[in-house]
């Protein structure tokens, strides 16, 4: 039960935009907590017998310890508690408890399977959606929410697809981990027809990344990439993905192929370093650098984006746009909150490579290597855009985490079932 739950909540993150945005009336945001509450009550209640020993890694305590920092910046005097408490929700709380829960009720290759198989045809269907709007036009909610951001999302006349997500920034982010995902795992072992379907959900979900207009998209392609090719152990693959990606990035930074098309054209302007928005974007960071010089411990939870305007409306991190993830941690907790995220970060980004390093089985092995690819390219990609702490992202970056940290373990249960058919290995 408390599986099938916390498999609703995962399909849930992708899709509450579509009732936020069609249905209104509510903050449908809330639902999470509450599919949350009802998977922990069956955990709990209902189904009591769990392995409690398998969250005892360094995983689940990093994310107690970010929990933990979290919970202290209450006493943070520079913002308001009201503030503290809706941002807690996503920035510490949910990391915590998906970690703790995916731990408990995820325990199988099938489990990963079906875990990869969501994500991937949820994708797909927000790219189709996202085509959908660029090419035959909005609906009535999808309008009122244009016309509310036009600001941000209709640039020269040119619509930035959103899909069914909160914004283009999060649909970009999310098209490119997932389309990078779906791309790795189209060199695993399979059928040829698999690999062509796998190929094409590939294809539609980068395609949805482009016509996002979300340019940093961009460097979540590049950073998982790499990591994959070098978790790869290839010799082969290591120079003829070096070799891809660099005429890649060449041709986009030297070269004006393909400029007649705007989604391409957009995306070139992520290399160019005198772009206006990225000047206005550093212009920020340094004059949130001086305000921040007297501030180690930031202006506390909820003091700029969406609750500082709410909650904490007239100081100055409420007027700053947190344009990056590292840029909000940095203003909210200050640059030793900054220190300790992003050592936390790094640490977790590196044993899941070294996880997935080890790993002798291929078909597992290449699962992993996509998911921690994934990860890597949405942590990057995270400089430029608020992306990591924002649902569907989120769910698919912690339950990945989860999922690695099985790895040894759902490797150890195939080599088991190996033995038992064939007694002889033993």
């Amino acid at each position: 039960m408390q599986r099938s739950i916390f498999i609703v909540l995962l399909l849930y993150c992708f899709l509450y935009g579509i009732l936020f945005r069609e249905v209104g009336g509510i903050p449908y945001g809330l639902f999470v907590e509450g599919l949350i509450i009802i998977t922990i009550i069956a955990v709990i209640i209902i189904t009591p017998k769990f392995d409690w020993k398998i969250i005892n890694n360094d995983l689940f305590f990093c994310v107690l310890i970010w929990l933990v920092v979290s919970i202290l910046e209450v006493i943070n005097p520079a913002a308001s508690v009201l503030g503290w408490i809706a941002e807690l929700r996503s920035i510490a709380l949910y990391p915590f408890v998906m970690v703790w829960l995916g731990f408990l009720i995820f325990k199988t290759q099938k489990d990963l399977d079906l875990f990869l198989m969501i994500i991937i045809g949820l994708s797909v269907l927000a790219a189709l959606n996202g085509i959908k709007q660029l090419f035959f036009g909005l609906t009535k909610g999808e309008a009122a929410f244009l016309e509310a951001n036009a600001s941000t999302h209709l640039l020269w006349g040119r619509l930035r697809v959103f899909s069914f997500y909160t914004d283009a920034g999060q649909f970009g982010a999310s098209q490119a981990q997932v389309g990078l995902i779906a791309l790795i795992l189209a060199f695993g072992k399979m059928s040829g027809l698999k690999r062509i379907l796998m190929l094409a959900c590939a294809g539609l979900c980068i395609y949805g990344m482009l016509i996002s207009g979300t340019r940093g998209a961009l460097f979540a392609l590049i950073a998982g990439g790499i990591v994959a090719i070098i978790l790869s152990k290839n010799i082969t693959t290591i120079v003829l993905g070096s070799l891809l990606a660099i005429s890649f990035l060449g041709i986009l930074k030297f070269t004006h192929i393909g400029d007649q098309n705007y989604q391409i054209y957009r995306l070139r302007t992520a290399l160019n370093p005198e772009d206006a928005s990225l000047n206005v974007r550093l212009i920020n960071q340094q004059n949130l650098s001086a305000f921040m010089e007297t501030m180690p411990f930031g202006g506390g939870l909820g003091s700029l984006g969406y609750n500082g305007l709410l909650y904490n409306s007239g100081t100055y991190l409420s007027t700053v746009p947190p344009d990056s993830l590292f840029v909000k941690i940095w203003a909210m907790y200050g640059v030793v909150g900054l220190t300790i995220w992003f050592s936390i970060m790094m640490f977790i980004l590196g044993k899941c490579c070294g996880i997935t390093w080890s790993i002798q089985d291929r078909e597992l092995r290449i699962k992993l290597i996509a998911l921690t690819a994934g990860f890597a390219g949405i942590l990057f990609c995270s400089y430029g855009n608020e992306v990591l702490n924002t649902m569907p992202t989120a769910i698919v970056v912690y339950l990945s985490w989860v999922f690695i940290y099985l790895g040894p373990k759902l490797e150890a249960q195939k080599k088991n079932i190996i033995r038992i058919k064939n007694p002889s290995l033993n």
